[in-house]
């Protein structure tokens, strides 16, 4: 049984000292009773009937993005055996069906995972997220998942995260950044669910298969939150969720990174695809060569390469205007389709 580093709770903590200190750190937190006040928590903490007939108060008739894994997934939403295409199958449903399936399963002992994903209140349920609304995120669009038992493998998300949990159990296990190696990524570009995931199981890892998940481990963080609780997962940390009860559900913000609403392109993942691309055929001294540049003029290991450099002529490593970093993004956007 693994032992897994415990994370930094907090019971009152103010949006000022969540943005001046705590997001700037990149360091996950774990904020007790951070939605406790909200109505949606409360009908949840009375019954999943309540629950459901609170959602559905809201409820105008749009279908939502529903999947669903056959009992033979054990509840993991992945890949199947051979990585030519995933072991669930999703499709649209219309909310009030998907809810009231939700229910009747309860009382079933084999069932299949089924699970709402990244679904918008604002289009599909109106009006929730201003009875269930957060000072920390006056303006930012919420994200809804609805489900029952079910496991999302490790992966990371492209914005730093606050994801509460509204409705039954979730534990999640979060992997430091540094650890990517050591959790054996799946393919860029065919996914689960949009972004990369451990080809580990976490419950029954292969170490013969993937030993360095070893290592991954023994850099481990765990906790388990309840209806109220939140907690913040920096931008690329990996996160293993699992949902543990028969009806679950999570609130979750995105207020920066890839993952907002209107980000613009090129994003990091696709910096990383294009250096890919860019880089393949170089040698290995090559590539090395290259990471020293990285170092100096991106992540700035060094001398600040701007700060020798006349304040007129330091353009992408000085102060730039929206319009110029729009100008600079087409420019090299162009070029790509040529």
């Amino acid at each position: 049984m693994n032992t897994y580093k415990p994370i930094a709770e907090y019971h009152n903590l103010s949006a000022q000292q969540f943005f001046d200190e705590i997001a700037p750190a990149q360091q996950p937190i774990v904020i007790r009773n951070f939605s406790g006040h909200w109505p949606l928590v409360a009908a949840a903490k009375k019954s999943p009937q309540d629950f459901a007939s609170y959602l559905l108060r809201f409820y105008t008739g749009q279908k939502a993005r529903i999947f669903v894994a056959p009992p033979a997934a054990n509840k993991r939403f992945f890949y199947n055996d051979d990585l030519t295409d995933v072991n669930y199958i999703s499709g649209e449903e219309r909310v009030d069906l998907f809810l009231g399936r939700l229910l009747e399963l309860m009382d079933r002992e084999i069932y299949p995972a089924i699970s709402m994903q990244n679904s918008s209140p604002s289009e599909i349920l109106p009006g929730l997220s201003d009875e269930n609304s957060s000072v920390f995120f006056p303006a930012t669009e919420q994200h809804l998942w609805v489900g029952n038992e079910g496991i999302v493998s490790a992966h990371y998300d492209g914005a730093d995260n606050i994801a509460c949990v509204v409705a039954g159990k979730r534990r999640f296990t979060l992997f430091p950044p540094d650890q990517t190696g050591n959790l054996y990524p799946g393919p860029l570009n065919f996914t689960p669910a949009g972004a990369p995931v451990s080809l580990v199981d976490l419950y029954a890892p292969d170490f013969e298969r993937y030993p360095l998940f070893k290592t991954a481990l023994a850099n481990a963080y765990s906790v388990e939150l309840e209806p109220g609780d939140a907690i913040f997962i920096p931008m690329l940390w990996w996160h293993h969720v699992e949902s543990m009860a028969k009806v679950n559900a999570l609130i979750n913000y995105w207020w920066n990174g890839s993952a907002v609403k209107g980000a613009t392109s090129p994003s990091p993942i696709d910096s990383l695809n294009i250096a890919l691309l860019a880089m393949r055929d170089l040698t290995p001294n090559q590539r090395n060569a290259w990471r020293y540049m990285f170092d100096h003029y991106l992540f700035k290991q060094g001398i600040d390469p701007a700060s020798y450099i006349p304040e007129h002529q330091q353009h992408l490593l000085g102060k730039l205007s929206l319009d110029y970093v729009r100008a600079i993004k087409d420019y090299f956007i162009e070029k790509l389709k040529k």
